[in-house]
């Protein structure tokens, strides 16, 4: 409903058609799902942003472990399939641009959000990877590593509570640098760092 609500707003305020795809990103085959729709529909895809993700609070041996699969399914597994899908369309013409969100914590392991941490670093240092692979092409991939945002985010993985959401960036700052950075081709954007 959320979804549908966005839809029908940006198409009211834009002028533009907008498709809503639901799935759940943390099941295995719901990327090759998404890719498949957006072909049938005949859909032109431009710029690709992985931006879903979700993190999780405390000691790694007493969370649920399948809330850390999952987490891993959707922070890793999920974005590098669709960027493995897209990319091939990209390359075909030799044109596209690719914006994965990573996170400041990528930067460093992190206690009580082992899995979390994790999952960034590899989202960072797959984006330098794949980055280095298209040098020589019209594509870009950006990696965009936010600090602390205003977002559900902190809420949903308990870390509202903790010291480094005491003060947080606008949402809509964060989006806009990653945004512009990868619109100039950057391949690292450090936003919000408060």
């Amino acid at each position: 409903n959320k979804l549908n609500e966005i839809k029908n707003t940006l198409e009211t305020q834009y002028k533009i058609k907008v498709f809503v795809i639901q799935k759940d990103l943390t099941l295995p085959d719901a990327t090759k799902e998404v890719y498949k729709e957006v072909k049938t529909k005949n859909i032109t895809i431009d710029y690709l942003i992985n931006n879903a993700g979700f993190g999780g609070i405390g000691k790694f041996h007493e969370r649920d472990i399948q809330l850390d699969i999952s987490m891993i399914n959707l922070n890793i597994t999920a974005l590098t399939t669709l960027t493995h899908y897209f990319l091939q369309d990209f390359t075909a013409k030799n044109s596209g641009k690719i914006l994965n969100v990573s996170s400041t914590a990528s930067f460093f392991p992190g206690p009580l959000q082992a899995v979390y941490f994790a999952t960034k670093a590899y989202v960072t240092s797959f984006t330098n990877a794949v980055a280095e692979e298209l040098h020589d092409t019209n594509i870009t991939i950006t990696n965009l590593m936010p600090g602390a945002t205003e977002t559900d985010f902190a809420k949903i993985s308990g870390m509202d509570k903790t010291a480094m959401f005491d003060k947080t960036t606008s949402a809509k700052s964060v989006a806009l640098d990653g945004y512009n950075g990868m619109l100039k081709g950057k391949l690292d954007v450090i936003s919000g760092l408060t």
